[in-house]
């Protein structure tokens, strides 16, 4: 079982935090996790990196703040910004020294690129590998949610002002009896062709979770946020990207912009996936996990990668259905 502590912030907001592995250990892996989701929705790679590493990582996932069992916060620090200065401060508690790989995502990638704005010479002593799930540093631009453009903007429009009304209505969380009649929404919008009664629950719980000021406070700033330019300088660090052909929130133009802009990504498209690639495809995330993280554990001195693409690093690749 992982240790569990309670970080407290700058602004007193308490994020929960979930550690496994040793503090000596010669990397530690963070993750985090998407828009109204919680850390549960890494349990699979989690187990994947403790069987495959053992003792040479440390896996580390927390609750964003508004998020699981992290406390509400005020509305004005529902943004990506603040959600990068949180990360800052959760390196510095949990991963005090050694080479650190992130992984986030949806959401969770956005405050990987905030952390590296905001926080360009920390991010820049601390970071040594990168994976990229599901994500975008484009905001909306590619978001459709695989309807047509007119039909895309309508459901934008109404999910605007309905975030406008939720983000005023503090941490009181979504009642579960309407989450469960959401159900077979959530599915359409976050899975593909396939998923599990179980992960639909993992996700259903984990949005009942969700503060409403989280749910609808972050939407603004996750639409807005463009961060290609700082990806950009980050093109020397071992990184991954994946996403689901058949994703409707951040679907493949938002990795491919991603791999572009770091032009030694491993780039995977799962066919018939959607958005929550960490449950649907696995095997693929920790494959392309693992494999960031064997060259940041192989990398002498940890973290001094070539800016250049090795002749034989690898590029796109379609996963297996």
């Amino acid at each position: 079982m992982p240790d569990q502590r309670e970080l407290r912030l700058p602004d007193g907001v308490r994020l929960h935090v979930e550690v496994s592995g040793p503090a000596d250990a010669e990397a530690t892996v963070i993750l985090l996790h998407g828009w109204t989701l919680d850390g549960r929705a890494w349990h699979r790679q989690r187990a994947d990196l403790l069987d495959r590493f053992g003792d040479r990582v440390r896996v580390v996932s927390y609750d964003a703040r508004g998020h699981g069992r992290s406390s509400c916060m005020a509305l004005r620090t529902a943004t990506l910004a603040q959600l990068g200065d949180d990360l800052a401060a959760v390196v510095d508690e949990v991963a005090p020294t050694g080479p650190v790989v992130l992984v986030g995502h949806s959401m969770g990638g956005m405050t990987v690129m905030e952390y590296a704005h905001r926080h360009p010479a920390d991010f820049a002593a601390r970071t040594a590998g990168l994976v990229f799930v599901s994500t975008t540093a484009e905001g909306h631009t590619h978001t459709a949610y695989g309807l047509s453009p007119r039909i895309a903007r309508l459901i934008r429009v109404a999910e605007t002002t309905g975030a406008g009304v939720l983000a005023r209505c503090g941490s009181w969380r979504p009642p579960r009896p309407l989450l469960r009649a959401l159900a077979p929404s959530i599915r359409w919008m976050l899975f593909g062709d396939h998923c599990s009664g179980s992960d639909i629950r993992l996700v259903t719980s984990a949005v009942a979770r969700a503060s409403l000021r989280s749910i609808g406070g972050f939407r603004a700033s996750i639409g807005a946020q463009h961060r290609l330019d700082t990806l950009a300088a980050l093109a020397h660090l071992p990184a991954a990207a994946l996403v689901g052909d058949r994703d409707r929130l951040t679907p493949p133009p938002c990795a491919e912009s991603i791999a572009a802009a770091l032009p030694a990504t491993e780039l995977t498209v799962c066919p018939g996936a959607g958005h929550m690639l960490m449950m649907e495809r696995p095997d693929e995330v920790n494959a392309a996990l693992a494999g960031v993280l064997h060259r940041v554990l192989t990398a002498v001195p940890a973290g001094r990668t070539s800016a250049r693409r090795p002749a034989d690093a690898p590029g796109h690749r379609t996963a297996a259905a």
